[in-house]
């Protein structure tokens, strides 16, 4: 895994956190934590984020497809987010390979979620893998 990339992924994911949980628009964390300088934001992390943000509806409704027993709003907002920056990087982004964007998911919610999140995460994107042929953004 880069390191940088990897605490860049993990920032994004405290942005979309943090946007949910105060009602905020992401545009309006990234811009408050550009200007802090702990932790640091770069471009992968608000270009990642922001993007997420505006496909977030249609990674809601594949997170709420291929999620076994669980509805999106039943999920921890951490969880929810970590899946949604796995499937947008497997199915929005062409130069992440697909088996990063898993392992940086699990990776993700290993180090932010609690124990049964990094298999839960991982079912999860697999279950999208197999179908990602036939799904879009």
């Amino acid at each position: 895994m880069n390191g940088s990339r990897h605490k860049a992924r993990l920032r994004t994911i405290e942005v979309l956190y943090e946007a949910e949980v105060r009602g905020v628009d992401v545009a309006d964390v990234v811009k408050r934590r550009r200007a802090q300088t702990s932790p640091p934001i770069n471009d992968f992390t608000e270009d990642l984020a922001t993007e997420i943000d505006l496909h977030r509806d249609r990674l809601d409704a594949l997170i709420a497809q291929f999620a076994i027993g669980w509805t999106v709003d039943r999920m921890p907002i951490v969880d929810r987010n970590i899946l949604r920056m796995g499937i947008y990087e497997m199915l929005g982004v062409e130069d992440v390979p697909d088996g990063v964007a898993v392992a940086e998911a699990v990776a993700a919610a290993r180090d932010l979620s609690s124990d049964d999140a990094p298999g839960f995460v991982n079912g999860l994107l697999s279950r999208v893998l197999e179908h990602k042929e036939t799904l879009t953004l």
